[in-house]
C-alpha cells in the first residue's frame, strides 16, 4: 500500500508544478536590464505581447545586426539611453470598432521588440518587449498573454497588485 501511495504522490506532482500563479489586474515588475526601474504594469490577457513606454525609438544596425535605441516615456524616467538587440520587428494591427466598407484601411504599426528580463515578484523570466509610447496610458507596461504563459501566471481581475515588491 505504501509503494502505492508513493507512486501516486510521484503522478501527482507534475499536475501540482503547472498550477499557475495568481497575480492581480496590476503588478509591479522590475526591470533588471533597465536600471532597475520598477513599473506599475497592467496584466492583460486580451493582448498578445508585452508593450513597454518607450520613447526616441530609433533602429541602427551594430555588427551585421538589427538594435534599437530608446529613452524610457515614464512620468519618472531619467533621460538615459538604453540599447538592446531587436529579437523582431512586430505588426499590431489597430482595432476599429466595426468593420465597415467605408472605413479607411489601417496599415499594421511596425514596433521593434527585444528580449527583456522582467522581476515580478520573486520570479525572473525573459520574455519579449515591443516597445511604443505608452505615456498616455495609466500603465507603462503591459504584460500580455505570451509573457503571462512565461511566468506561469493566471489573472484575477478583481484583485490588484497581489505579488511582492520584486525582488529577483
Amino acid at each position: 500500500m505504501k509503494s502505492i501511495l508513493a507512486l501516486l504522490s510521484l503522478v501527482a506532482l507534475p499536475v501540482l508544478a503547472a498550477e499557475p500563479t495568481l497575480y492581480g489586474r496590476y503588478e509591479y515588475i522590475a526591470l533588471p536590464e533597465i536600471g532597475g526601474e520598477v513599473l506599475k504594469a497592467k496584466m492583460d490577457t486580451g493582448a498578445l505581447t508585452a508593450s513597454l513606454s518607450a520613447k526616441d525609438i530609433e533602429t541602427f544596425t551594430r555588427d551585421g545586426e538589427e538594435w534599437v535605441r530608446f529613452r524610457l516615456a515614464t512620468k519618472d524616467a531619467s533621460n538615459k539611453v538604453y540599447e538592446h538587440k531587436v529579437a523582431r520587428i512586430s505588426k499590431i494591427k489597430t482595432r476599429s470598432e466595426e468593420e465597415d466598407d467605408d472605413k479607411e484601411v489601417v496599415q499594421p504599426t511596425k514596433r521593434p521588440v527585444v528580449d527583456l528580463e522582467l522581476c515580478l515578484g520573486n520570479v525572473k523570466r525573459t520574455v519579449e518587449v515591443n516597445l511604443t509610447d505608452r505615456s498616455s496610458f495609466n500603465y507603462p507596461l503591459l504584460i500580455g498573454a505570451k509573457a503571462l504563459r512565461e511566468f506561469g501566471a493566471a489573472v484575477n481581475p478583481a484583485r490588484r497588485f497581489t505579488a511582492d515588491k520584486p525582488d529577483c
